[in-house]
């Protein structure tokens, strides 16, 4: 039986999309290096949207069968970047909604010669969801996520039983879902909602994951080490689909 495939835009989206300036570099990368890198989002409702229907084929993006991994708010893309240097072998998908962030990704990935990797401008429950066939990605990788640590906030945050059902149709069986925090009582709902999700189990003992060897150390990380906070891991194998 298949999981059900919720619309996330009942919910409020996790992030307020900020209009910060790009540098000269990032204008010129934007234009010069999107064709290579980034992804056609046909649009839905949003701006950031993705209009249902509009799924892309991996083989035909990436040119080959390889394992897929997608990092949801990859930032400045540090992490996925670095990644997708040291693993050759395997594809990637850095999804964000900040231009600013996307442009330095695709100039650090064109210094680095990384070409498997692609990005994609949109809502990340909506790519899950919309853009990437069903069980077409082996990791989604969640690293510090919006806190939305106000309470009146924290309607928005991203890992919701909705989310768990989504991640869960975009993994193959077998796939792995990592997530990392460093706000405790965000982990400590990560945690619950998954631990709840009927396609998920741990893949970890104990509290807490150890720290994924695969996540580069990023200025998040470094920002709530020295703000005295623990970063917390968590990693759910998604199960065999029935």
């Amino acid at each position: 039986m298949s999981d059900p495939a919720p619309t996330f835009r009942a919910r409020p989206v996790s992030f307020v999309r900020r209009s910060g300036r790009m540098s000269e570099a990032q204008e010129r990368a934007w234009s010069e290096l999107s064709p290579r890198y980034l992804l056609p989002a046909p649009r839905g409702e949003a701006a950031t949207s993705i209009r249902p229907g509009s799924t892309i084929d991996p083989v035909e993006v990436w040119e080959r069968e390889a394992p897929l991994i997608v990092e949801i708010g990859s930032g400045q893309g540090h992490a996925v970047v670095h990644a997708a240097t040291q693993r050759p072998g395997d594809d990637f998908l850095a999804v964000e909604v900040f231009r600013a962030g996307l442009a330095r990704t695709m100039l650090d990935a064109d210094r680095a010669g990384a070409t498997n990797l692609r990005l994609v401008e949109a809502n990340a429950p909506e790519v899950l969801q919309h853009l990437l066939p069903a069980a077409s990605a082996s990791e989604i990788w969640v690293f510090f996520p919006d806190p939305w640590h106000k309470k009146k906030h924290t309607k928005r945050r991203l890992v919701v039983p909705e989310f768990a059902a989504i991640a869960a149709g975009a993994l193959i069986d077998g796939g792995m879902l990592r997530l990392a925090t460093d706000w405790e009582d965000y982990a400590l709902q990560m945690r619950a909602v998954l631990d709840e999700a009927p396609q998920f189990e741990r893949a970890f003992d104990g509290e807490w994951a150890e720290r994924f060897d695969g996540r580069v150390l990023t200025a998040f990380e470094r920002k709530g080490d020295r703000a005295g906070r623990s970063i917390r891991d968590l990693a759910y194998r998604r199960g065999a689909r029935r």
